[in-house]
């Protein structure tokens, strides 16, 4: 009898265990039902308006739409187009070179005034206030104020200049000058959002991991090097990201201050886009383009993501 009932123990002890097991996957089971049910919203969001006009643009690429009735497919002849016009190839190449230049100065200059900020200076929210406010401020202002600025006749950068005896100049009618100008502009646009971030990422550096630095003799460079920069890597590649997607997506800046002007010289490929889709109606050829620059900026960013992980190996 003793016999029979250590050889049934094990078995009860069994289900005893699973009993537990089982709630557990039930409980699992719940739980990422439910994080698909409050992920839906934005899932369905993403969908509608991510996921749809992407493949819309795609199909049309390969059709000569234009907003009739009747349209047909072409195949890859508006890509083929595309890279035999020139107004096409200015404007790749314009958008192309004000990302180049924009994007590391525009995080380097963000990255360093967010460094001043976090400092204890005397007041400290005013600063704060009056770097974010360009962030805030709409860009057709922002676009007139410096239309002010490059005036030639009584601009204020003309009259700045001439107090050390340059001559004036034509800063957004010289095709030399044209583009560089509305960089400036760009860049300092851009920098309110970049400097909120890199300010949140300085405050949560490890102050102990600076103290130790400080300690074993470290210089503010080294720190910065060794300590800071590492802290901020994902928070780098988060900048690198959206100011990619926000330096390729102008268009209000150059439409009001150039209008892709003197000649093609600012033209850039979201401004070509509008000049096709709603101006000559050719919404196959603008599709093209945008299919492009898409490519464009994926490449940017895995770009982007290849000098990260090369950062962090060093």
């Amino acid at each position: 009898m003793s016999a029979t009932l250590e050889r049934a123990t094990p078995a009860v002890s069994t289900k005893r265990s699973a009993a537990p097991a089982k709630d557990s996957r039930k409980l699992i089971r719940s739980q990422v039902r439910a994080g698909w049910v409050l992920l839906a919203p934005a899932l369905l969001h993403s969908g509608i308006f991510i996921v749809i006009p992407v493949v819309a643009a795609i199909t049309l690429s390969f059709t000569d739409y234009s907003f009739g009735d009747s349209w047909s497919w072409v195949g890859f002849t508006n890509y083929t187009d595309l890279f035999r016009d020139q107004d096409f190839l200015a404007a790749l190449k314009n958008t192309i070179l004000y990302a180049v230049v924009v994007i590391p100065l525009s995080m380097a200059i963000s990255l360093a005034v967010a460094m001043g900020l976090n400092q204890k200076i005397k007041a400290i929210g005013f600063f704060r206030t009056a770097f974010y406010l360009p962030t805030v401020t709409a860009t057709v202002a922002i676009a007139t104020i410096w239309l002010w600025i490059y005036n030639p006749g009584s601009g204020l950068a003309n009259g700045f200049l001439s107090l050390f005896g340059f001559a004036p100049g034509r800063w957004l009618s010289d095709p030399n000058t044209a583009l560089p100008s509305l960089m400036v502009v760009g860049i300092w646009q851009g920098l309110g959002t970049k400097i909120i971030i890199y300010l949140a990422a300085l405050q949560g550096v490890s102050r102990d991991l600076l103290e130790s630095a400080a300690l074993d003799g470290a210089n503010r460079w080294q720190k910065f090097v060794n300590v800071t920069w590492p802290a901020l890597g994902p928070v780098q590649f988060f900048v690198l990201v959206t100011s990619i997607v926000g330096t390729f997506q102008v268009f209000d800046l150059v439409y009001v201050m150039t209008k892709g002007g003197p000649g093609t010289e600012t033209t850039v490929l979201v401004l070509d886009i509008y000049q096709n889709a709603f101006q000559a109606l050719r919404l196959g050829a603008a599709s093209a383009e945008t299919v492009i620059m898409m490519i464009l900026i994926a490449a940017f960013i895995g770009l982007g993501r290849l000098l990260q992980k090369a950062d962090v190996n060093d």
